[in-house]
């Protein structure tokens, strides 16, 4: 199998799993017996546990001084920041802003990309993304948002929204070339075990105020998902695709977490489907298609030479 085509499959299992998570995740925080803050922490907790021991049944790899300083930065950014303020964000807003605001991301991942890494900006990659972003922005507003929404706003939780899609494009574009030094079992054992550690002082009177004599068995079953599904496996095959895919390609597969939930919502009954999402479908899958085939830095300058 092509690399590229590994990346592809990794980071789509990656977003059908987010889009499974939101209903799940969004059902959890609904129910009192736990809050946004300790269940990032069961998460980082969990993780951290199942990668450790994951990582006794690969071989061992060196990590240097360097290689910690880089795991801290990246751990912060890609973890500890991008899942807290959006937790907290999404809690302190409505979906649909939170939702909209997460949209974002692949714009701000091709504009510190651009920066960063030097990728060109060329029109058939701001014309996908755009599309992308119009197929998404189109399936959030025209979905119904059940039980579990929001009829408030804040500014604040908007802004720990844009704070985590900002995180996380950062981690996608600085630690590109890091990502693809290491397995992906020993990055994330450090990464998580790192992010426990900083949100420890954060986390641990809304964990000590948890009440799980009042949890149920079937919370319980969402938060197992929540951890092993929504954070091991995902971040498991996030640097998959770091490693086979542009940064900008990557995150244009945010774009499919709506589409996963209304479907959600709508075998649920919670939604219907109706042209809007028909049209919102195809738009997301083009502009994933179009800023795929876009042209990167090193095919131009391929390019240049050839025509010299």
């Amino acid at each position: 199998m092509k690399s590229a085509s590994k990346g592809h499959i990794a980071i789509l299992f990656v977003n059908i799993i987010f889009g499974l998570n939101i209903p799940i995740a969004k059902s959890v925080l609904f129910d009192s017996s736990i809050d946004p803050i300790a269940l990032t922490y069961f998460r980082m907790l969990g993780a951290t546990f199942v990668f450790w021991i994951a990582s006794l049944f690969i071989k061992r790899e060196r990590v240097s001084g360097k290689d910690i300083l880089f795991l801290v930065v990246a751990s912060f950014l890609g973890i500890a920041v991008n899942q807290t303020s959006f937790v907290v964000g999404l809690n302190t807003t409505s979906p649909i802003d939170a939702s909209l605001i997460v949209t974002l991301t692949p714009i701000i991942t091709m504009l510190i990309s651009a920066a960063y890494l030097k990728e060109p900006i060329t029109y058939k990659k701001v014309i996908g993304v755009l599309v992308g972003c119009a197929g998404a922005v189109i399936l959030i507003l025209s979905s119904r948002h059940g039980a579990f929404s929001v009829t408030y706003r804040s500014w604040l939780g908007n802004a720990l929204c844009l704070l985590s899609s900002l995180a996380y494009a950062s981690y996608l574009v600085f630690f590109r070339d890091f990502i693809k030094t290491k397995h992906p079992i020993t990055l994330m054992k450090y990464m998580f075990l790192f992010s426990l550690i900083m949100l420890t002082p954060l986390c641990y009177n809304n964990v000590l105020a948890t009440d799980f004599a009042n949890i149920s068995p079937i919370l319980y079953g969402k938060i197992i998902y929540v951890i092993l599904m929504a954070t091991f496996l995902t971040y498991l095959l996030i640097p998959i695709g770091q490693k086979n895919l542009r940064p900008t390609t990557l995150t244009m597969y945010n774009y499919l977490q709506p589409i996963i939930a209304s479907i959600v919502a709508i075998v649920a009954g919670q939604d219907m489907f109706g042209w809007e999402k028909a049209v919102s479908c195809v738009l997301v899958f083009l502009g994933v298609y179009i800023v795929t085939h876009s042209k990167s830095r090193d095919q131009l300058e391929r390019e240049k030479q050839s025509s010299k």
